[in-house]
């Protein structure tokens, strides 16, 4: 998909406001990684090489991007629903992870965005490289590791489409990413900053993930925060907690789900908008709350409320979060005075509920993620 001219579509009633934007990108592609005697490899390395292109084959300028920090692995889905992990018949390759679906999905909108973290030297790791090149997502702060393997997640669907996990990280190389691998550049020069909190488990990517936010806090870049509670990867749930919060203050936007409210609180109401705001920080911009089918809720300093979700048949939460996620950033970069405008507001979070519906009809994450057409044309039907 090349980078082109594109519209911010604005859903308010039964008709569409668009401005105009050029996000346009320079995207310089290079690869650090240690060399292998592997043909099939060296075929993926070459591939990676040289600088994302425009349409018509001339270098791109640049424009405001966000920046996805932390994990890509290879999920792999059941073809089967509603199966454990051992009756399922067989399982299709998906590339995922939370922050490189982010930076996807935030490509696939029309929108700039660039990722950074480490993958395997492997042809899992080069397939992911190649997958975020292709997609238009700058990948100049990927390293690659000679030692460990690409993270794996095997994801089983219950008939509701809802998702239980077994990963496979023992250590993977994501794990391993170290400061001194940042590309502080590209960090500084971003939008905004976006990550998870699964990079912030162990050392040494704790300590990368804190000083990468923290060169992004010190440049002026806004910092998006979604937890995405995985806790199987913990060692307990109260270090996870722990961990989770204490970075919780430095965020200006975080996106987070009823179950991890429930998770933050120790068992409090998630629809209570009392319990809410305990999570609202002093210097927190925007809190959002997703809540599936059901919409989003969103709080700032001077409002609060909801938007609905458009119903779907469900056939794969997975990147749901992250597509909702990507929506809502997608707009942002471009326009921070969303923040402050709540009639505007609505109409990019409405634009980001359309973005998780429509993921959750396919099967993945990254390859369920929609082009900005396809979200307008599902706004479009569901005023009819």
């Amino acid at each position: 998909m090349a980078l082109q001219a594109t519209t911010t579509f604005c859903f308010s009633g039964p008709t569409f406001r668009s401005t105009p934007h050029s996000f346009t990108s320079k995207r310089r592609i290079s690869i650090k990684a240690t060399s292998t005697s592997s043909s099939t490899l060296s075929n993926s390395r070459s591939n990676l090489k040289g600088r994302a292109l425009s349409s018509d084959g001339s270098s791109t300028q640049e424009s405001p991007y966000v920046l996805c920090f932390g994990e890509m692995l290879i999920d792999f889905v059941p073809t089967t629903s509603g199966l454990s992990l051992a009756d399922a018949p067989a399982f299709k390759k998906a590339p995922g992870g939370a922050p490189a679906n982010v930076a996807v999905g935030i490509a696939r909108l029309g929108g700039s965005s660039a990722f950074i973290g480490k993958v395997g030297e492997d042809e899992f790791g080069y397939m992911l490289a190649n997958i975020l090149k292709d997609n238009n997502v700058n990948n100049e702060g990927m390293r690659f590791d000679p030692g460990a393997r690409t993270a794996l997640a095997f994801v089983t669907l219950t008939s509701e489409g809802e998702r239980e996990f077994m990963f496979y990280r023992n250590p993977s190389a994501d794990m391993l990413l170290e400061e001194s691998e940042l590309d502080f550049d590209l960090i500084k020069k971003a939008k905004i900053f976006h990550y998870g909190s699964i990079s912030l488990i162990t050392e040494p990517c704790k300590s990368a993930h804190i000083a990468a936010a923290k060169a992004a806090k010190e440049a002026g870049v806004i910092l998006s925060y979604d937890p995405n509670l995985r806790l199987p990867l913990w060692p307990s749930p109260d270090n996870a907690r722990e961990e989770i919060l204490s970075i919780w203050e430095t965020a200006d936007i975080i996106k987070i789900s009823e179950e991890e409210i429930v998770f933050l609180t120790k068992g409090e109401d998630p629809y209570d908008d009392n319990v809410v705001r305990k999570l609202f920080h002093p210097k927190l911009k925007l809190l959002l709350v997703t809540e599936g089918p059901e919409g989003c809720r969103y709080y700032t300093k001077d409002f609060s409320g909801r938007v609905h979700g458009l119903k779907v048949d469900v056939v794969d939460t997975t990147g749901a979060g992250d597509a909702f996620v990507a929506g809502i950033l997608s707009q942002l970069a471009n326009d921070l005075s969303l923040l402050q405008d709540e009639e505007r507001l609505r109409e990019a979070l409405m634009f980001a509920n359309a973005c998780g519906a429509l993921t959750v009809k396919v099967r993945g994450a990254i390859p369920a993620l929609p082009t900005k057409e396809a979200v307008h044309e599902a706004l479009l039907k569901a005023v009819v």
